[in-house]
């Protein structure tokens, strides 16, 4: 059998970097731009702006539309005298009564329900029946039931949160993989403890959803009841300013008070929950 050679050596001469080309190419000024997001937002929102003064300065009728510029001097207006802010103060006042209300009343249905079958039967139960009723069509009952004030909005607030945010958490304690509800037992957890070390982990983003849900359903059941009755202890709220606004025919100060109700509403979602995201289930891998 022939014997094989060696396999001669093979020596190459590095290329010059100038020979290789291009390896990483920097981004252009507008590509950069392009990728920021906050900056892209703000350009829509110039964008539809500006579409907006256009169109109101075309119809010529500020009963009916307003223009852009009109609507921001309302709105300066109504936060530079104090009048506009207190409005929003004394929905948001109310709002966190019924919010809070509605959390601990989901919280003990919740563990209720996952730590016992009689439990369950009663939390499934009531979330069929009331989930799917308006919080606003219980107004009749609140008024009859609690008078013209606070605790009617207290009351359609709470049962505007209670049934997102339960029906959220149980379907993310249900979600739990049973590996770590056997750790859990494991542990010797029962009750309340099992819970909280347990199940509220795993289950944070459910958990933070209903949130999120049960803050968007009360601020806006909020605003609704307002406008139909909103006097509570001799003061309205955004909803009341809108309604007194839209009797008067102030119409530039009714879309300052709706502006002021989706400005509140963009500072909770970015400035609360965004955050509350980014420190637990970002930085805990569970969600990208």
């Amino acid at each position: 059998m022939a014997k094989h050679s060696d396999r001669p050596e093979i020596y190459r001469t590095p290329e010059p970097y100038s020979a290789v080309g291009v390896v990483e190419k920097p981004l252009s000024l507008l590509e950069r731009l392009g990728n920021n997001t906050a900056l892209r937002r703000v350009l829509l929102l110039a964008v539809l702006a500006a579409i907006w003064q256009i169109y109101a300065q075309h119809l010529n009728n500020e009963l009916l539309f307003p223009t852009f510029s009109a609507t921001m001097q309302a709105l300066f207006t109504g936060i530079m005298s104090g009048g506009l802010l207190a409005k929003a103060w004394t929905s948001i006042s109310v709002l966190l009564i019924g919010y809070a209300c509605g959390i601990a009343l989901a919280a003990l249905l919740t563990v209720l329900a996952i730590t016992t079958r009689i439990g369950t039967d009663i939390l499934e139960t009531l979330t069929a029946m009331f989930n799917p009723l308006p919080a606003i069509a219980l107004l009749p009952l609140a008024l009859i039931w609690f008078g013209l004030g606070e605790g009617s909005l207290v009351f359609v607030l709470i049962h505007s949160v209670l049934w997102a945010v339960a029906l959220n958490t149980h379907s993310g304690f249900m979600s739990v993989s049973l590996t770590m509800r056997m750790v859990g037992r494991n542990y010797g957890l029962t009750g309340f403890a099992y819970v909280r070390s347990i199940l509220i982990p795993a289950a944070f983003p459910s958990i933070l959803s209903g949130l999120k849900m049960g803050w968007a359903f009360a601020w806006r059941t909020l605003i609704a009841a307002e406008l139909v009755f909103g006097v509570s202890s001799g003061s309205g709220g955004l909803g009341w300013f809108i309604y007194q606004n839209k009797n008067l025919l102030e119409i530039p100060s009714v879309f300052a008070g709706l502006f002021m109700v989706i400005f509140i509403g963009l500072i909770v979602e970015n400035f609360i929950f965004k955050v509350i995201e980014r420190a637990t289930i970002r930085k805990w891998g569970m969600q990208t």
